[in-house]
């Protein structure tokens, strides 16, 4: 079992979530502890004003919402009996036993999985704290759970290959707004990234893109952040959503935060997997097998090129660690010129090794205007390390522009 604890200031926003879920038969209320009419008979407001009637008797403390989400092992056959007596041994085992409380129960991902949605502040006013309540009391109690419940362990199922749990984005099928919240919150809470460029390639495989607006635009020097659904290619589709307005306010600001924690978090997963693209460039001849094996062992690679074909970065995606590293980041042999000499050099001696339009990245651009090298620069762009090659290559456009004019 995966315990997971997020902590917000919006009561209205955690609860319309799950209730937005059941509105679309992707979730169903299975408890409402500390509630006094039958789930049946329980409104919207019924649910709220419970917990609103909590957290206005301590005006001082403005995070007073607890969203906590429950992940079971594929395969467990969980009743909804023995999903609410696991939610009580959690519950208890938090300090939230005496704490009304919501839980819903999921239906929208491959994985069994349950949210609570409940207020730290008690009934006398004071506040329960929620520093290290995940690393400590949570873990305790999910520990225990496991054994007496023989549950698969939290460290079993992070040996499973994951599955996406948030369906990739398709513009028109569902509400944009709602769309974004799902993919946006579940990249921000699960992956490592130290970038927006690094958030942006993983957010691309679900359809999605962070944008902060050009250099001169009037977002940027605010220091704004808007998302996008983008179709199969990368292009926008339909009107982007302020981070702002979207529950969890994944905003620039929150992010930069981000940044800086899971610095260190992705610390430890540096080498293992350093190693692995090591081995896996010396068992690989071309570019393309070299994706292929990496991707056998749940590692994405994202190359960053020129519409002339040549290498000016790369990112990779553990999705088993869920670390996110530049590869300049992981050392210089898997920064760009020596990714750009090696494949290049490979793919160029036989003809049999270039690549067809349809293995093409997705975020490898074929059309050769000036504006679409600039947003692909803009939306991916590297880290200083791979400045040189970048510039390298402007050079040679530059020379070769001049060359026609003449």
């Amino acid at each position: 079992m995966v315990a997971k604890i997020k902590s917000g200031k919006s009561l209205k926003g955690a609860l319309n979530y799950n209730e937005n879920k059941v509105k679309q038969s992707k979730a169903e209320l299975i408890e409402a502890a500390g509630y006094f009419k039958d789930l049946a008979d329980l409104t919207f407001y019924d649910k709220l004003l419970r917990l609103t009637d909590l957290a206005d008797r301590n005006e001082r403390t403005k995070t007073n919402t607890v969203h906590i989400s429950l992940n079971f092992a594929n395969g467990e056959n969980l009743t909804t009996e023995l999903l609410q007596v696991i939610v009580k041994d959690y519950m208890q085992g938090i300090g939230f036993q005496d704490q009304p409380y919501l839980v819903y129960r999921h239906h929208d991902a491959g994985h069994p999985h349950i949210h609570i949605v409940s207020t730290n502040i008690k009934k006398d006013g004071y506040r329960i704290s929620l520093h290290y309540l995940g690393q400590n009391q949570s873990e305790k109690a999910r520990k225990a759970i496991e054994i007496k419940y023989k549950l698969i362990k939290a460290e079993e199922q992070q040996k499973q290959k994951p599955d996406l749990k948030a369906a990739p984005a398709d513009y028109g099928k569902m509400e944009t707004k709602r769309a974004i919240t799902n993919v946006v919150n579940q990249v921000v809470r699960n992956y490592k990234f130290t970038s927006i460029p690094e958030l942006n390639a993983v957010l691309q495989a679900y359809n999605i893109q962070a944008d902060r607006g050009s250099k001169d635009s009037r977002i940027y020097a605010r220091g704004g952040l808007v998302y996008w659904i983008t179709d199969k290619v990368g292009n926008k589709a339909g009107a982007p959503i302020k981070a702002s307005s979207i529950y969890g306010k994944p905003t620039l600001k929150t992010l930069e935060e981000k940044f800086r924690l899971n610095e260190t978090l992705r610390k430890p997963l540096k080498e293992k997997l350093k190693t692995t693209i090591a081995q896996t460039l010396q068992k690989t001849a071309d570019r393309t097998s070299f994706e292929k094996a990496l991707k056998d062992q749940n590692i994405d690679v994202l190359f960053r090129c020129s519409h002339d074909g040549r290498i000016y970065g790369a990112t990779f995606i553990d999705h088993q660690s869920k670390a996110v590293f530049n590869g300049s980041d992981l050392g210089k042999e898997f920064s760009a010129n020596p990714l750009n000499e090696r494949f290049n050099k490979t793919e160029t001696s036989s003809p049999l090794a270039a690549p067809k339009p349809t293995e093409q990245p997705q975020l490898h651009h074929t059309q050769e205007t000036d504006n679409d090298f600039e947003l692909l620069y803009i939306l991916l762009a590297p880290d200083q390390e791979d400045m040189g090659a970048l510039n390298k290559i402007k050079r040679e456009q530059k020379k070769k522009r001049k060359g026609l004019n003449l």
